[in-house]
């Protein structure tokens, strides 16, 4: 029975060199060798073989990007506000055998160096900072993570702040705080709004004064102008009559006189107050007058359809005029 045996006993032994001699290194990862328990060189993805016994296979090592969650921790700010914070780290391992002997623990010692340099860097801003800064405090924590983890053969890409939750008493009065400076900035628009509308409407009725004013200008200037013209007119009308009277003829004073008589007739009847109008006048005079301005007229036109005579020599001066009763 036990040379029976002996044959099974051949290829166990056989199967087992067989194993420990071919080693297959799955990709994405490395292999450390150690000789006698020493580490000797490192096993990249692919097909080696070893020497049983004296060569074995030390520490196998994940070369592909891992992410690791930062558990969450209380962290006192610089203004003695207590926060909650978590995290999340992405890492690559550069070098197998520094991730391999450099550091026991690799995940526990990547999460505690970052949960200890993320209350280093909370501790040194105030609450508002922590919670509006997320970019400048990520950047601070990689540049000092990365360096603490160079000599483990390590690369941390990237280190991401999850959540910050402040205490809930805090939460309310931060919120009331924005409530309250929203309600400020609210205020400060409605009194700027108020401010630019009375400025605009100073600014219209300011033009509104300056346009009436050079209306009024305008106005006193053209009522001016008119009065002018008409005083021109009247003394125009005055300068004729008078030349009427001096060349003897009496009917244009008659009808100067008419003229005036009836405009002062017709401002009177004219009068809102008047009701009533007594008049002594003598109405030979208004039928004297108005006869005048018939016979100025009669003598106009006879004057257009005669011919010309020759004007009056010194010594024979014309009749004199007969002023009508």
């Amino acid at each position: 029975m036990g040379l029976g045996a002996l044959p099974i006993v051949v290829v166990a032994v056989a199967f087992i060199v067989l194993y420990k001699l071919v080693r297959i290194v799955p990709q994405g990862f490395e292999w450390t060798v150690e000789r006698w328990g020493k580490y000797t060189h490192t096993l990249e993805p692919g097909f080696h073989l070893l020497i049983p016994v004296m060569q074995n296979v030390g520490r196998k090592i994940n070369m592909m990007e891992q992410v690791l969650d930062v558990p969450s921790q209380d962290v006192i700010t610089k203004d003695n506000a207590v926060v909650k914070v978590d995290g999340v780290v992405f890492y690559q391992v550069l070098d197998a055998a520094k991730a391999a002997y450099e550091v026991s623990t690799l995940e526990i010692a990547i999460i505690n160096l970052i949960m200890t340099n993320i209350r280093t860097v909370l501790g040194g801003l105030d609450l508002d900072e922590s919670l509006s800064k997320r970019d400048e405090i990520n950047a601070k924590l990689l540049r000092v993570v990365d360096e603490a983890t160079h000599p483990w053969g390590l690369k941390v890409t990237r280190i991401e702040l999850k959540d910050i939750q402040p205490p809930r008493d805090l939460v309310d009065s931060m919120a009331r705080q924005m409530k309250a400076e929203r309600e400020k900035r609210a205020n400060i628009l409605d009194a700027e709004g108020f401010r630019q509308a009375a400025i605009l409407k100073a600014e219209g009725e300011k033009q509104s004064v300056i346009l009436a004013a050079e209306g009024q200008k305008e106005a006193a200037f053209r009522e001016a102008e008119a009065r002018e013209r008409s005083a021109e007119a009247e003394a125009k009308a005055t300068q004729v009559v008078s030349a009427a009277i001096v060349n003897g003829d009496v009917n244009a004073l008659n009808y100067f006189v008419a003229n005036k008589y009836i405009e002062a007739l017709k401002a009177m009847a004219d009068s809102p107050n008047q009701k009533m109008l007594l008049l002594p006048i003598e109405a030979t005079g208004i039928l004297g007058s108005l006869a005048g301005i018939a016979e100025l007229a009669k003598n106009a036109f006879a004057d257009q359809q005669a011919p010309r005579v020759a004007a009056p020599t010194r010594g024979n001066p014309p009749p004199a005029p007969q002023i009508p009763r």
